[in-house]
């Protein structure tokens, strides 16, 4: 493993499941088709106080991770579609993060990525949603392995899929603090879980400079309000071009 310095220092190369649900028919076109970029944000915490309601005290019951897979040069498509968002829905300037939409606008965007996936094979919304409630102990006590875990869980069989992946998590986020913990535990599991030579490159990236990041974090607001709020309407639109994972259900 090296640094590479045309990204810089934070920037990773690798040098070289879990079944999810069967909603996408045309899974097995987007194997195999070069360079994969996937696009990771979450909603939710790593917080553990359960004695007080979420945003009064208490630490949200359930963490929701959601990527955004594209290939080649699709992730124009939702950077576009995110544009559009901007202009119909009279956003100012800056990042739109989830909690700050209009119902109106998580409507909008809810619908139009449903739509965008089921039109485009190069496109593809993965998540994985944790009840922590149900997070034994041991695991409590180091929250940054769990986020490892689900990372693994959710993206690993992905990855393997491709000869090269760009993995863009929001480098602002609360990620793992163990440094490049997260790319060395993927990087692990290629090598050693699927025999894989995929060639992966972990670039953290600031998400007001992202519109993909954005819509990464746009769709794990939808998902965790389904869990966390039981609102679900947003979710609904997404559920049938989501593969979706649950742990500690």
């Amino acid at each position: 493993m090296q640094r590479d310095p045309k990204r810089g220092v934070n920037a990773w190369d690798s040098g070289s499941a879990n079944n999810f649900g069967p909603n996408l028919m045309w899974w097995g076109l987007f194997i195999f088709w070069g360079t994969m970029q996937i696009y990771l944000d979450e909603s939710g915490d790593l917080g553990w106080n359960f004695s007080a309601p979420y945003l009064r005290g208490g630490s949200s019951r359930f963490l929701t991770l959601a990527a955004l897979l594209v290939l080649q040069d699709a992730n124009r498509l939702t950077e576009r579609r995110l544009r559009q968002l901007y202009i119909s829905q009279h956003w100012s300037r800056g990042e739109k993060k989830w909690a700050g939409l209009s119902k109106s606008g998580k409507t909008e965007f809810a619908k139009t990525a449903a739509v965008l996936a089921k039109v485009n094979k190069k496109i593809q919304y993965r998540a994985i949603v944790v009840n922590k409630v149900n997070v034994a102990d041991h695991i409590r006590s180091d929250p940054n392995k769990l986020y490892n875990y689900m990372t693994k869980l959710l993206l690993l069989e992905s990855i393997a899929q491709h000869e090269s992946v760009e993995l863009i998590p929001d480098r602002r986020s609360m990620k793992v603090e163990s440094g490049n913990g997260m790319h060395d535990y993927l990087v692990y599991g290629l090598l050693f879980d699927k025999n894989s030579n995929t060639r992966l490159t972990t670039t953290p990236t600031d998400s007001q400079h992202c519109l993909n990041l954005q819509f990464a974090d746009l769709l794990a607001g939808a998902i965790q309000s389904h869990f966390e709020f039981n609102t679900s309407s947003w979710f609904s639109c997404l559920e049938k071009v989501l593969d979706l994972k649950k742990l500690y259900f």
